[in-house]
């Protein structure tokens, strides 16, 4: 197998949410009264940048440079990330619907907004990559190296999380009988 088809199985579930994650953008559009050409362009233009950052996270994954279970990389990678994808949206939908970039005359309380709002949308983007990447990982990982082995880190994660769930209830059982 070439490295790039590893890489590319890899990133391919971060490249999905942030796909998906982007195009809901467009209905968003829809639901706020514009036209569907704005809602397509709306959602196109933000898709992309999501879906390309989403396979970045998944790169980053993969090259032992984030890990399973470690939010704080994620949230500074998205705080960083997400306001340029809606900086992108937002030039590119200007330009298309207006025929002109029409930015906020505000534009460092714009990016700080979309900063804030970042933090949620890892939040969801790491609970959901988390959810459905290791059932990639396992079709792909018996000729992929590289799923493979972040596959097995999300495994020794799951089993971390176990143990310390076990452990606790013990606990909550031994302090439950002494009394």
């Amino acid at each position: 197998m070439t490295d790039v088809r590893s890489r590319v199985e890899v990133a391919l579930p971060g490249l999905l949410i942030g796909l998906v994650a982007g195009a809901m953008a467009g209905g968003l559009t829809l639901v706020a009264g514009h036209s569907a050409t704005w809602a397509l362009v709306s959602a196109l233009s933000l898709a992309v940048p999501l879906g390309l950052l989403g396979a970045g996270y998944g790169m980053l994954l993969g090259r032992n440079l984030f890990q399973p279970g470690v939010f704080a990389p994620a949230g500074v990678y998205w705080l960083v990330g997400f306001p340029l994808g809606r900086l992108v949206q937002e030039t590119f939908t200007s330009q298309v619907v207006f025929g002109r970039v029409a930015l906020s005359d505000d534009l460092p309380a714009f990016l700080a907004f979309q900063a804030v709002v970042s933090l949620g949308f890892a939040i969801g983007f790491v609970w959901l990559h988390e959810r459905l990447a290791p059932y990639w990982l396992m079709r792909v990982a018996d000729r992929n190296p590289m799923a493979h082995e972040l596959l097995g880190r999300y495994v020794a994660h799951a089993e971390t999380l176990w143990r310390a769930r076990e452990q606790r209830r013990a606990f909550r059982r031994r302090e439950k009988g002494a009394r």
